[in-house]
């Protein structure tokens, strides 16, 4: 039955594709359910609670999945009741005296266009208050903020397209671990485990799961595996991918160091269907613990 029901969400995705209109409503009931199916529970009392930005501003690709993500997120902390949310998509929490609010951001699919690959470059000039050499230092110092804020010892969280963000950054891509270069259609991905014995895929009880996706490739500072890798798939399983892959494992998830502060990536997911994965949900709320602090773990490199 359950290959069946895999089956079936592969085929009917795979229509709606080819369509170009993803239906898949949210509602608070869809949020609940699986926030329930994933079997979140609250803890106890908390001194207090982690701050988090939820950044969802999307100025290239927009992918269908943000506001379900963004609801998945902000459901988690509410029953957790470790975290207090707060949404936005203006590029202005990025100031200084903004981001010393929060404990960490999450880059809710945040894509920018593909002609620079930077997101606050792309807000600032459809802002329109700015000339050239004004919106460049602007953009400069908004990264740079972002950059220390991590380093200073603050958790990022980085979901799915939120990685080309600030795509053709070095300093971003070696902070992140890696910098998006392309991905294949989407198509049915096994995903492993890298090390099943790690605490943040305790989630997935030891086994590798079915997942539809688009299998994200990566370049830049990836090469040189500057991370702890938590979930991969065999690249050599891959169909339409633009080059031949050398490696199997291809790394779909990771955790690392940044300075002071704690990186949390996740290529999944395209699909709002996913979350209908418990152990997805689990995971993503792993990711969130690791990157505030709650959850302490083996987070050395893998070079």
């Amino acid at each position: 039955m359950r290959n069946f029901c895999f089956f079936l969400f592969f085929c009917l995705l795979t229509l709606a594709n080819a369509q170009n209109m993803p239906e898949f409503s949210l509602t608070d009931a869809w949020v609940m359910n699986v926030i329930e199916k994933a079997g979140i529970e609250t803890t106890g009392p908390v001194e207090k609670k982690k701050k988090i930005l939820l950044f969802s501003l999307m100025t290239g690709f927009q992918h269908w999945t943000t506001p379900h993500t963004e609801a998945i997120v902000k459901a988690l902390a509410e029953k957790s009741g470790r975290f207090e949310v707060v949404t936005s998509t203006d590029i202005n929490r990025f100031n200084k005296r903004e981001l010393a609010l929060f404990d960490a951001v999450v880059l809710n699919n945040t894509c920018s266009k593909p002609k620079d690959r930077n997101i606050f470059l792309d807000a600032l000039r459809e802002d329109g208050k700015m000339n050239a050499a004004e919106i460049q230092m602007a953009a400069a110092s908004l990264e740079n903020n972002l950059m220390e804020f991590v380093a200073e010892g603050k958790g990022l969280i980085i979901l799915h397209g939120g990685i080309t963000m600030l795509n053709k950054s070095r300093a971003f891509s070696d902070m992140v671990g890696s910098s998006f270069d392309y991905h294949p259609p989407q198509q049915a991905i096994r995903v492993e485990l890298a090390d099943a014995g790690h605490p943040m895929v305790a989630c997935f009880n030891g086994k590798g799961f079915e997942h539809v996706d688009e299998p994200y490739f990566f370049n830049n500072a990836h090469d040189e595996l500057n991370f702890r890798p938590l979930l991969y798939m065999d690249a050599q399983t891959i169909e339409k991918k633009r080059e031949d892959v050398p490696e199997r494992r291809s790394y779909l998830s990771w955790i690392k160091r940044h300075g002071q502060g704690k990186v949390f990536y996740a290529s999944m997911s395209h699909n709002p269907q996913s979350y209908d994965n418990p152990a997805l949900v689990r995971y993503l709320l792993n990711g969130l613990d690791y990157a505030v602090g709650h959850l302490t773990c083996d987070d050395r490199p893998l070079k």
